[in-house]
């Protein structure tokens, strides 16, 4: 990596903090790595090769039409930091179609009943930090890395309330209070300790998102649920349809998950639509004396 783009790059992630510059940086060395694996310097690229990548994402490593339009997005947005600081006259990205994001969410939550299947294998579960991670996911509806990042230092007291002091995402800082149950999962999690991550791994470690993958794949085998891939974020989507099947107001919703776009928390809502109300069910039982 030359000195120039070494240092366009260091320009475009300092615009960004926590994990948000994680990410974007993650995104970012995936396609200078792309570019690296052609013998292509990212700043002489044009308008064709930005397509090619997409086209790459698209057809090669499958991704999602929301993964691809973020990639796309963090790319864009280093062209133009390049333009910003002088470095390129134009940006290459600049007329690149991005993909069409569908206005559903492709992920889908579990049902009510996997749900409960996930939390009872989880409270029974012989390895205490399972049913912490669970509660902390799918009841309070954190982010992964919100969830392993959290430490014992962040639980307090709030006006009466058990609260969790979370780091989301772009830094910001929100009190989530805690329902009796999770509160005596992360008790129990916690143990006597007095500070350090409040989930571990095996070897005493700080659980990263890889482990806790890992764990609940494990728990919805032992709770009989299956799913062709068990990932985090499917807790996360758990926790904004239930609520939404619960009767939660929407806009009530959004502020639970700390949704900064209300459009985003809609895109859950119309996933759990399509299933759980599809006229598909009223036909059936209106014809069922037939069938």
């Amino acid at each position: 990596m030359s000195r120039v783009l070494r240092l366009a790059v260091a320009a475009y992630l300092a615009r960004f903090k926590g994990q948000s510059r994680i990410h974007t940086d993650s995104d970012l060395r995936g396609y200078l790595v792309w570019c690296e694996r052609r013998g292509l310097d990212p700043l002489a690229a044009g308008r064709p090769h930005i397509e090619l990548y997409v086209r790459w994402l698209q057809e090669v490593r499958r991704y999602q039409p929301s993964t691809v339009s973020r990639r796309l997005s963090v790319v864009a947005g280093f062209y133009r930091t390049c333009v910003i600081d002088g470095v390129l006259e134009h940006s290459p990205a600049e007329f690149v179609r991005r993909p069409h994001v569908p206005a559903q969410s492709p992920t889908l939550g579990l049902s009510h009943l996997q749900f409960e299947a996930m939390l009872t294998a989880a409270r029974q579960s012989p390895n205490r930090f399972d049913f912490a991670l669970v509660t902390m996911l799918g009841l309070l509806g954190l982010r992964i890395f919100e969830a392993t990042g959290s430490d014992i230092e962040d639980l307090g007291e709030q006006h009466g309330h058990r609260v969790l002091r979370v780091h989301g995402k772009g830094d910001k800082i929100a009190l989530v209070p805690l329902p009796p149950a999770v509160s005596r999962a992360i008790e129990r999690a916690i143990d006597e300790r007095t500070a350090g991550p409040i989930l571990l791994t095996s070897r005493g470690t700080r659980m990263d998102r890889h482990c806790a993958t890992r764990r609940l794949r494990h728990l919805a085998d032992r709770a009989g649920v299956r799913l062709p891939r068990m990932h985090p974020h499917m807790l996360r989507h758990t926790f904004v349809t239930t609520m939404l099947d619960a009767g939660v107001d929407l806009r009530d919703v959004q502020i639970a998950a700390r949704h900064a776009d209300p459009r985003t928390t809609m895109r859950y809502d119309r996933a759990r639509n399509n299933l759980d109300r599809h006229p598909n069910y009223i036909l059936a039982a209106y014809m069922a004396s037939a069938t």
